[in-house]
């Protein structure tokens, strides 16, 4: 028996028929510790968008970590390549003059905007609007304020209550956010958390036009707009660097982790819209919150080496053609008796939902031995989230060991 516990994993499962070792990566394939090589359908776990093996980013990592590794953010501590980051962030954020808060991952930074809300409506004198809203369907990390905000309830069983403030609606109608602020009244409420994209309760993609409705909604009601871009940031959407940007959503708060590295060290950050940022930056008021390696300096060096890559490589118009290939490639499974729907058209993202979602995590295995790597989302859909680098011909070769697999 090994000593490791995974996430999100049935641990007798393993324990019985072993786990499947990721030895190395080359952009958009992986190998295991025998050398077979597999397609990469998910980027790592949506994070990839640069492909694996990025000697650039690791030689930018190394050279930061012989200067300094990290050095806590605290108080009036900073480092040269944390501060650069923040402006570079700062100059592609969705809202100018956005300040730039990090944290060590995406839970961090749901949780991060969670309690900045509720502390921005403080010091604005309205202390009773505690209420965070999320969607159902939708996942916002696994730290205590993100489980509750989403609507998973299959991830909040066996915990009892996690958060009183917490509620969640529909995760396709506007209307039913109307409903709830007439319920409760919007004098209770601090935001409202929303995916551009649901990405790991099953990879749904937004009605035409509810993004700028909600945005709408929020802002006639004085609710804070929360975008969760964890998934979805740093070109993943496709075309541009946010969906933020892309519906011209002007968030007041957005969380993002996952493609600012693309996964090579761990690193999130809540992007923070300037009059949200102003009563903490007047004077006066300490935001007692933090993390130890929020902004750590190797992070920060990676976050750099990858932004870089994606600008000098296009790989914002590379995921644009994905957005394009995926949609028009994949439309044909829909036809298959084992599929109910293929989701996919916005974003480097796509869903082949299984008629049985009991077959899904078997599954995932089947079509590694199609030479696949893959994983389940939501109830019985496979996930699909390649790399910007895939091409064209990959993309044929995904296709291709799917609808094998599919038999």
């Amino acid at each position: 028996m090994g000593a490791l516990w995974h996430g999100f994993a049935d641990m007798g499962a393993v324990e019985r028929d072993g786990a499947f070792v990721v030895a190395r990566g080359e952009g958009a394939y992986i190998y295991d510790q025998a050398g077979t090589r597999y397609l990469d359908a998910t980027a790592g776990l949506w994070f990839t968008n640069v492909g694996h093996g990025r000697a650039e980013i690791a030689d930018a990592v190394a050279a930061q970590l012989r200067t300094v590794a990290h050095y806590s953010n605290f108080g009036d501590f900073a480092e040269p390549a944390t501060q650069e980051l923040a402006e570079k962030l700062a100059s592609i954020a969705p809202v100018p003059g956005s300040k730039i808060f990090f944290t060590s991952g995406g839970s961090d930074s749901v949780d991060t905007a969670a309690k900045l809300a509720r502390r921005y409506w403080h010091e604005l004198g309205r202390p009773d609007k505690t209420i965070v809203v999320g969607r159902q369907r939708a996942y916002h990390g696994m730290h205590i304020a993100g489980t509750a905000l989403a609507g998973i309830a299959v991830n909040r069983e066996g915990y009892g209550e996690l958060m009183a403030d917490a509620r969640t609606v529909e995760c396709d109608d506007a209307k039913a956010l109307l409903a709830l602020i007439e319920e409760i009244g919007a004098e209770r409420i601090a935001a409202f958390f929303c995916e551009p994209i649901i990405g790991a309760g099953g990879i749904y993609l937004p009605p035409d036009g509810y993004l700028t409705e909600v945005r709408r909604i929020c802002r006639d009601h004085d609710i804070l707009f929360v975008i969760d871009e964890v998934v979805t940031g740093f070109g993943r959407i496709g075309g541009s660097w946010f969906a933020a940007t892309r519906f011209e959503l002007e968030p007041d708060l957005m969380t993002t982790a996952k493609g600012l590295t693309s996964g090579y060290i761990p690193m999130g950050a809540v992007f923070i819209a300037p009059h949200i940022a102003d009563p903490f930056f007047r004077g006066g008021v300490w935001w007692r919150h933090g993390y130890t390696y929020g902004g750590h300096a190797g992070a920060a060096a990676a976050a750099l080496a990858n932004l870089a890559i994606i600008e000098r490589e296009n790989l914002l118009d590379a995921a644009k053609r994905l957005e394009s290939a995926l949609d028009e490639k994949l439309a044909p499974l829909a036809e298959h008796p084992r599929v109910a729907e293929v989701r996919s058209g916005l974003g480097a993202v796509a869903a082949i939902q299984l008629a049985d979602p009991a077959e899904a995590l078997l599954f995932v295995k089947t079509i590694r031995a199609h030479g696949i790597s893959g994983r389940a989302a939501g109830q019985g859909a496979m996930q699909i989230s390649p790399s910007f680098v895939m091409t064209d011909t990959q993309v044929d070769e995904l296709v291709e060991g799917f609808t094998r697999a599919l038999g």
